[in-house]
């Protein structure tokens, strides 16, 4: 048998760290660079309307994330913790529940979708010229949803079963391919957001393949096997019961992209629509490495508390909260020094370069503060506090943000809308640091 995580317990926990969070911060950070490529192409070969309408997207994808997290999210961590325990036969069931809930789900996200489509991209913010471009990528996309949310899904399931270069190499391979196909179908096929979108599910359709050879491999300790994939409900509670936390996260993210796109539309126009769209890409590339990071402390985090191995566990967490404040305050530096080179990448419409520039400036601002706040809820998600975890992810994107977003363009105008996101996050940080401290305080105790 391969792939039985004894060193997650045995191995010094800096070096499982990097050998954990660097694949899973390489394969975060080449996600987002398909993020970013994709726009450049729809911005260089579609147009301005083209990125505006990519942004319109961004509450539906919300969508889509926040059921994948709470199925790969749950499943991975719950994973860990029963790797820790050394509850194999558990952790294969979790495997074959992950792969049937995600069928399942998306296969029903894909008919509401296609069946209220021009509703739900109106209501996030779609105007008359951007509703077309929208509904070009989403009628594609959406046609291979099941392939997404398997490749995204198992992703997780790699990395929790101690195989975190294969979810890298996967994750590299369709940036690779889509990078490839994207110019192809966009310039070469002349075929605009559908040619963006059919190269996306593509690419994963393909990297799924390589993941479902690794999982049928008996020799691996996590493997496809008789009887894995019949639901049982009290894992699947167990499961969904963890993952909460991020759902509730991403599904009130796509409620907030709703409010800003909407009042971007209201006080910018479909120009600011875009540049938001442009800012969302950048800043996403540090969230991402950091939620890379997170995701590499995850089964280390989770398997030594599984084991009762305190100590290891926060120093995963002590470690993993300097490297994500580091890359946080990279992101900041970039963007707040070189905000107009950064837009142009995208597009050059002068007028779009400089609504994006000014708008990123102030975004940014409190940007250093993201690492602690994603690495704490994060924590929390592998030790299976559900309640602590599920505030803290539902306290800058419902209680915080949303107020301001509904009060500061009232006095601020299109300002008050990028204001909005560094006020939040400055106060989502002091009470996630205050909340971090004193469960770290009763944790500790148990250590001793």
């Amino acid at each position: 048998m391969i792939n039985k995580p004894k060193e997650l317990e045995t191995e010094s926990v800096s070096r499982l760290l990097l050998k954990y969070a660097l694949p899973s911060i390489v394969a975060s950070t080449v996600m987002s660079i398909f993020n970013i490529v994709d726009s450049i192409f729809i911005g260089h070969g579609v147009g301005t309307l083209g990125l505006s309408g990519l942004a319109v997207l961004l509450p539906l994808m919300n969508m889509m994330i926040a059921f994948s997290t709470l199925v790969a999210i749950g499943g991975a961590n719950l994973m860990s913790i029963r790797l820790g325990q050394k509850d194999y036969k558990s952790a294969n069931v979790i495997l074959g529940n992950v792969v049937t809930l995600s069928i399942i789900y998306a296969t029903i996200l894909t008919i509401v979708c296609y069946t209220f489509l021009d509703k739900i991209l109106i209501l996030s913010g779609a105007s008359a010229e951007t509703l077309p471009y929208a509904r070009s990528f989403m009628q594609v996309f959406l046609a291979g949803v099941i392939f997404t949310q398997l490749f995204f899904n198992l992703n997780a399931m790699l990395r929790s079963s101690a195989a975190p270069k294969k979810a890298m190499i996967a994750t590299i391979g369709m940036v690779f391919i889509v990078v490839i196909l994207n110019p192809i179908f966009i310039f070469g096929l002349k075929m605009g957001m559908r040619g963006s979108a059919l190269a996306t599910v593509l690419s994963q359709a393909i990297m799924l393949c390589y993941q479902l050879r690794h999982f049928y491999n008996k020799n691996n300790c996590i493997h496809f096997q008789k009887g894995i994939f019949r639901l049982r409900w009290n894992m699947i509670s167990k499961m969904m019961s963890i993952g909460l936390s991020p759902f509730f996260m991403n599904l009130t993210a796509c409620i907030v992209v709703i409010i800003i796109t909407n009042s971007l539309t209201r006080y910018g126009g479909d120009m600011a629509v875009g540049a938001y769209g442009i800012i969302n890409r950048f800043l996403f590339l540090f969230v991402m490495v950091v939620i890379g990071l997170m995701q590499g402390m995850q089964p280390i985090v989770g398997y030594n508390y599984g084991a009762k191995l305190y100590n290891r566990a926060f120093k995963a967490l002590r470690l993993s909260i300097m490297f994500a404040t580091v890359i946080s305050v990279i992101g900041f530096l970039l963007g707040e020094f070189f905000p107009h080179m950064i837009t142009s990448m995208f597009t050059t419409d002068k007028q779009l370069t400089e609504i994006a520039a000014s708008g990123m400036r102030i975004m940014m601002m409190a940007v250093p503060l993201l690492g602690i706040q994603v690495i704490s809820t994060g924590f929390f998600q592998s030790i299976g506090y559900v309640k602590t975890a599920i505030f803290l992810s539902l306290l800058r994107q419902l209680i915080l943000i949303i107020p301001a977003l509904l009060v500061f363009p009232l006095f601020f105008g299109l300002n008050g809308i990028w204001m909005s996101i560094p006020v939040s996050d400055t106060l989502a940080t002091i009470i996630s640091v205050t909340i971090l401290m004193y469960n770290y305080r009763q944790l500790k105790k148990l250590a001793n």
